[in-house]
């Protein structure tokens, strides 16, 4: 029988696992991203996506640009560092960084990505 759980959602704790979605502008530094934030302990686990089309507003100019998506998974309590992490390795002036809660999932899989993204 597979083991799920629910995170409760009443008391934040920093081994509350999240979802980290974000981008670079090609695969190369994607690439670097993903292994230094799993390499430096603030992600468990980086998926990189196939590059796509974005399309925004940036100082009152429509713009089209490729990117790479990122998804990442990682804990509540490894936010801060991982936030920094990114806008130093990032060359845009406002990086994507949007983090949604995991509600519940496998309970090997959520107590492995808190193994995985521990704090130093």
């Amino acid at each position: 029988m597979t083991e799920f759980a629910f995170i409760p959602d009443d008391t934040p704790s920093p081994d509350d696992v999240v979802v980290v979605l974000s981008n670079a502008p090609d695969m190369l530094l994607a690439k670097r991203i993903a292994h230094m934030l799993v390499e430096e302990y603030l992600a468990a686990c980086v998926n990189l996506g196939a590059s796509c089309l974005s399309m925004y507003m940036w100082e009152g100019e429509l713009e089209g640009a490729e990117e790479v998506p990122l998804t990442i998974k990682t804990t509540r309590g490894q936010l801060p560092a991982l936030a920094e992490r990114l806008k130093a390795l990032h060359p845009y002036e406002v990086p994507e960084l949007l983090v949604l809660p995991v509600l519940g999932g496998l309970q090997s899989y959520m107590e492995w990505v808190r193994a995985q993204a521990r704090q130093q």
